[in-house]
């Protein structure tokens, strides 16, 4: 168990029974970033600004600095170098704005996600849905796509689950019915997995 996995089960002590699949999503993200894919995030509301604070943590450093590599700096020569950072590809897919709009007005709005995921999915890379109730129609199509295109699909859900839990290949379910509450064990979760792939992918000098 990574460190910071540990360490939130201990502050949480609610989320034990989620121990499991919280490895197995850390497990995931490590091997999905070491093989060159890409995360794609999706969700609404809430969980749509959720998204986009994932993407801010693994598109730069967060827990710490993340010089870039030798190769890298050569590459790009200074001082280019020195004002990045290394980053771990992930689209935030309520962050277009400009196709939603257009998709809203030309096209259903429930399959937004899904059209998204069939334009950037490729077989290698993972979803990760979040749904606190885990029915979300837009969320369930993007998932069948994304299932369809050889993605793996991590669901971040609440303790009943819903159709998500059923169709992702691995459900963090936390300990809540209550949407709020939902949400604030959301945040701690995906705080420890993406401090724990940092601390993977890019180990402390």
């Amino acid at each position: 168990m990574p460190p910071r996995l540990a360490e939130l089960i201990a502050r949480y002590p609610a989320l034990a029974p989620c121990e499991a699949e919280l490895l197995r999503a850390y497990e995931a993200l490590v091997a999905l970033f070491r093989s060159g894919n890409k995360l794609l995030l999706c969700g609404n509301g809430g969980s749509a600004s959720d998204c986009d604070h994932i993407a801010g943590e693994m598109l730069k450093g967060f827990g710490q600095k993340r010089p870039l590599p030798a190769a890298d700096r050569a590459r790009l020569g200074e001082p280019l170098a020195a004002h990045l950072q290394g980053s771990l590809p992930t689209l935030s897919l309520p962050s277009f704005s400009g196709l939603f709009t257009a998709w809203a007005n030309d096209c259903d709005p429930e399959y937004v996600y899904a059209q998204l995921v069939h334009g950037f999915g490729k077989p290698g890379d993972v979803l990760l849905a979040i749904s606190t109730s885990g029915n979300a129609r837009n969320v369930a199509h993007a998932v069948e796509v994304a299932r369809a295109s050889g993605l793996t699909v991590i669901g971040l859900t609440g303790a009943t689950g819903g159709t998500l839990a059923q169709r992702a290949h691995l459900a963090i379910r936390v300990p809540a019915t209550e949407t709020f509450k939902i949400q604030e064990y959301h945040l701690p979760v995906y705080h420890a997995l993406c401090l724990a792939v940092e601390e993977t992918m890019f180990p402390p000098a």
